[in-house]
């Protein structure tokens, strides 16, 4: 029981000391003037960085697919040079509908937490 009143103490403690951090968190941030860093708040820079990241990997799924397109047209009638470019052409398929799938999460997401309307 001693270990449980301990607990219960210190999370309200660590709390109490951390509730005026998270409450000052919640008026925004400013950033410093002459650092040349970009403005903005945290979802809007989170949001680029996965918003590049989902475009690399969509140009990288169209490069792996064009790869193997010509991986297939080179195989010459040998059925395992054809079968891996049958499994490259899916595989980068795959990727491109993930990359496409993570763009609808990271948007609608986006939605849910800024409050607006959410539009491709």
């Amino acid at each position: 029981m001693k270990n449980k009143i301990k607990a219960f103490g210190s999370a309200v403690s660590v709390m109490t000391m951390a509730f005026p951090a998270l409450v000052s968190a919640a008026t925004g941030f400013q950033t410093p003037q002459g650092t040349n860093l970009p403005g903005g708040s945290i979802t809007d820079i989170v949001t680029g960085i996965m918003n590049w990241l989902l475009m690399m990997v969509g140009i990288v799924g169209v490069i792996g697919f064009a790869i193997a397109g010509i991986l297939y047209l080179t195989a010459a009638g040998d059925e395992g040079r054809i079968e891996t470019a049958k499994n490259a052409m899916m595989y980068s398929i795959i990727g491109v509908i993930v990359a496409l799938i993570g763009l609808v999460i990271i948007k609608a997401v986006q939605g849910m937490l800024g409050g607006t309307s959410t539009t491709f």
